[in-house]
């Protein structure tokens, strides 16, 4: 979506609304720390982010994956710096040609600074000496289809300090095609404003959105002032010289100079709040909690669908994922990232029939095996591993081998039984709670449009010990409401359901909308995420040392349970989906050779036996041919 729709929405609802600022970091692992934080500060709700271009284009490449990682991945609408320094044509067609294939549809054209080793700023041959050279070439080049951003300048710029020259330059910037204007930060909110009304006594009637930098402590204050050159009232100076040597403090006083300014902004009819974020998120989450402009619990204000969207190429349009990969959307979206169409509606038979093989798009652990040593410990029984289960589910750790992120507010209401699950030997990857008709607004369980209402069907997938496998599905077909799924590492698959259709767990209801189906159970994704599931859990095992205890007992769950989807159909009931589980239990979980289970002739003989009406037998592979392209 392109900004000036956001801002012209924000502008029409009266709502104010922020975005962030990054810039690519210099080493692999300030990468990946980055986009786990990009992943928790798009809960916060920015209408986008942008990410900076590094000067002479020398970080062009970790930019234009960045883009890519943000708009695909995390589902971020994105905003890519293009500048023109160090820059001939081919490069800027090569980094636009980037930016189109990640579904990036937002520019801001930037003349650039010059590179470190020279002193001034110098066009390359056949590239562009001005900002409006390069906003022309992008219309040109691509029309509509990118929204361009231009710079604005309220205290200068580093060789241009007539405010009457830069004036000029930007209504130029803007004659060319920028639809809005990002400003360089200040502090200072009157002359901000002053500056607002001389752009539109210009005749640049274009949004302005207002660059803020959060105070992180007392020296990077006063050296980001320093450099851009801007004014610091007397007041914040006063405010933050006594307490320069506490950063706490330093932060505290900073939250509240930097939220008064806003507010002054906000209340001048400027709705939209652009922060230099330096790639931290605690002084700007103080900001915008001081604004009031985040919920109390940190989960997305607004949700368009259940699970985060992708705004990468093509896939805008996809509403209906497997509930599957609900904890683990940087996996799915790398697996189906080939795919020429995506699933919408009732996931039909039309889709995509392929998922990505895991080794082609780099599937597996993230962390070094001393991180994940260190953050699940070295577990020696089956105890021991299910305390691990517990420990997220009291919100002790903040992933699993499964899941990426913290426990949701969605899971508080039956936190309980998946404890209880856990201390029997029933290990939880996944659960939702059954909902019947909450309003789309819901802070816990709403999304969609307002006025609508939302429901789902309990759902819960757990690793079951082979010696419990024929029990459950006895009990399972004791019960005509539930269906599930139970397949092995090996293939050994079962289902009582009766198809390998899909069967709708989430669902809403709007005005003027089709009923939206955008969860779904089906055959096909679930021995896809069967590879999966089970090598997140080698890898994990594979973390620890060969012949240690810890590796043995994860390998040998990993080898020879079965992963377990259960699906109680009846979307009234809130527990019955833990009642056909009451009283299943894992023997001597304290027994550090409980689950090692030996193999015969090199391979592991299958357990389940039991063959019941209703339930049959699916070879893996065939199932995944068997549906039509």
């Amino acid at each position: 979506m392109h900004i000036k729709d956001k801002l012209a929405e924000s502008a029409r609802t009266g709502k104010p609304t922020f975005s962030f600022e990054f810039f690519p970091p210099k080493t692999a692992q300030g990468v990946q720390n980055l986009y786990d934080r990009m992943d928790r500060m798009h809960d916060l709700g920015p209408a986008f982010i942008d990410i900076t271009w590094g000067a002479g284009g020398t970080l062009a490449s970790l930019t234009c994956e960045m883009v890519n990682i943000a708009q695909t991945v995390h589902g971020l609408e994105t905003c890519m710096h293009l500048t023109c320094t160090d820059m001939e044509t081919q490069k800027i067609d090569d980094a636009l040609k980037e930016a189109y294939k990640a579904g990036c549809t937002n520019i801001l054209a930037l003349r650039g600074d010059p590179p470190r080793d020279k002193e001034k700023w110098q066009a390359v041959d056949g590239g562009f000496h001005y900002a409006r050279d390069l906003v022309r070439y992008i219309k040109k080049q691509y029309g509509d289809h990118f929204d361009i951003g231009v710079a604005g300048y309220p205290e200068g710029c580093d060789d241009q300090q007539d405010q009457e020259i830069l004036m000029e330059h930007l209504k130029e910037k803007v004659d060319a095609g920028g639809t809005f204007i990002v400003t360089q930060m200040f502090y200072d909110v009157d002359n901000f404003l002053s500056w607002v009304d001389k752009c539109r006594a210009r005749g640049i009637t274009v949004p302005i959105v207002p660059g803020i930098m959060p105070i992180q402590t007392h020296a990077a204050f006063i050296r980001r002032a320093k450099w851009s050159n801007c004014h610091v009232p007397e007041k914040w100076m006063k405010a933050l010289e006594p307490i320069k040597n506490d950063d706490a403090a330093v932060r505290e006083v900073g939250k509240d100079l930097v939220a008064e300014m806003c507010k002054k902004i906000l209340g001048a009819g400027i709705l939209q709040l652009h922060f230099y974020t330096m790639n931290l998120a605690q002084s700007t989450r103080m900001v915008l909690d001081e604004l009031g402009l985040t919920s109390k619990d940190g989960t997305p204000t607004t949700k368009a669908l259940p699970w985060r969207q992708s705004l990468g190429l093509n896939r805008r349009e996809e509403d209906v994922r497997p509930i599957f990969w609900k904890n683990r959307n940087k996996t799915y979206v790398a697996r189906t990232q080939d795919w020429d169409e995506f699933p919408n509606g009732r996931w039909g038979d039309s889709r995509s029939p392929a998922f990505g093989e895991l080794d082609a798009y780099g599937i597996a652990l993230k962390g070094t095996n001393e991180q994940n040593i260190k953050l699940w410990g070295k577990p020696e029984t089956l105890r021991d591993v299910a305390n691990i289960f517990i420990r997220f589910l009291n919100k002790e750790l903040q992933s699993l081998p499964w899941s990426e992120s913290p426990l949701t507010s969605e899971a508080e209401e039956i936190r309980p039984e998946l404890i209880d699950l856990n201390k029997r030997g029933l290990l939880t990857l996944t659960s939702q709670p059954a909902v019947n008709g909450v309003k789309s607004t819901d802070p816990v369980h709403g999304w969609g449009p307002p006025g609508g209402y939302v429901y789902q069907k309990a759902y819960l997938e757990v690793l079951v010990s082979p010696e419990l496998v024929p029990d459950l599905i006895e009990r399972i077909g004791k019960d005509p409401g539930v269906t599930f799924y139970a397949v092995s590492k090996n293939g050994d698959f079962r289902t009582n359901t009766p198809s390998a259709g899909p069967n709708a767990v989430t669902w809403g209801v709007f005005p003027g909308k089709e009923i939206v189906q955008p969860t779904i159970v089906e055959t096909v994704s679930f021995l896809a995420w069967k590879d999966e599931a089970f090598r997140f859990g080698t890898d994990w095992a594979d973390c620890h040392p060969p012949q240690s205890r810890s590796r043995e007992l994860i390998k040998s769950i990993m080898d020879h349970w079965y992963l377990v989807n259960i699906v109680h159909n009846d979307f009234h009931s809130t527990h019955g989906i833990f009642d056909v589980l009451k009283g299943l239990e894992v023997k001597e979980m304290d027994d550090p050779s409980a689950t090692i289970i030996p193999y015969q002739n090199g391979h592991h003989q299958p357990h389940v036996t039991a063959q019941l009406d209703g339930a049959y037998t699916v070879d893996d592979k065939a199932a995944q041919t068997e549906v039509p392209n």
